[in-house]
């Protein structure tokens, strides 16, 4: 909703905080941090604001769904220390992310549509494993130990060894080394776990979806958390659109 303010009233810190259901303090705040511009002073001291601090609120508030209370407060420290080219840059990296989290989710829907149309076999803890023939990879399983595929993954190894505590992997123990050996199964698992970490998703959110791709019965419970994903992406980036209308009318007010 406009302020239908004009660039002469004055506002008290009350004024912005009921208007934006805001504190007084969290507006002080606000300035303070130079989310807002310095506020004007009475000659008791009081601060004063204006039709442009309001503005300025407003950007911000709108610009935080989509980019995040960080990223929004260095936005509006740039703008207001007149670093807009700083401001466009920290933007255009929250679209990016916001990207690459449109990648990460295709990502796992491609795994997920392979998983559905060739799933692969279960480790089977009672088997022997295969001899070792070169480092790190278990020769006629296509298996590998916990350091090859961490590097693949580009995590470390003791996130493969959480993950196997929190039921994401379950990989079989080498009988001559005790090595942990992971095949093809606990690959893929580990792959789609790496992909939903990407995605935000907690460890006990992801067990419970593993779990179910494991068995047979279908992949309903992934395929709802994806949709939510979708949305969760899709409005955050209404909110970009929304955060940057803001931001524009507050440069156009500012000059």
């Amino acid at each position: 909703m406009g302020e239908n303010l004009q660039s002469g009233d004055r506002l008290r810190p009350i004024d912005l905080a009921r208007r934006n259901g805001l504190s007084t303090q969290a507006v002080r705040n606000y300035e303070e941090a130079g989310i807002l511009p310095a506020a004007g002073r009475t000659p008791h001291g009081y601060r004063t604001y204006t039709s442009q601090h309001a503005r300025a609120l407003r950007a911000f508030l709108a610009l935080v769904p989509g980019h995040g209370h960080r990223t929004a407060a260095s936005v509006m420290r740039a703008v207001n220390e007149g670093a807009d080219d700083e401001a466009f840059r920290l933007i255009d990296e929250s679209h990016a992310q916001l990207l690459e989290d449109r990648r990460t989710l295709h990502a796992v829907e491609t795994a997920i549509r392979d998983l559905a149309s060739t799933p692969g076999p279960e480790s089977d803890p009672a088997s022997g494993p295969d001899p070792v023939s070169g480092p790190g990879v278990v020769s006629g399983s296509g298996g590998s130990f916990i350091g090859p595929l961490a590097d693949k993954l580009g995590i470390r190894p003791a996130t493969l060894r959480k993950w196997e505590r929190a039921g994401l992997v379950r990989p079989r123990r080498d009988r001559q080394t005790g090595y942990r050996v992971y095949d093809e199964a606990d690959v893929r698992d580990a792959r789609l776990a790496h992909q939903l970490r990407r995605g935000g998703y907690l460890l006990e959110q992801i067990a419970p979806l593993i779990a179910h791709v494991r068995a047979a019965g279908g992949l309903e419970p992934l395929e709802a958390a994806l949709r939510g994903w979708h949305g969760r992406l899709s409005t955050r980036g209404r909110a970009m659109l929304a955060g940057a209308a803001e931001l524009e009318a507050y440069l156009r007010e500012r000059g």
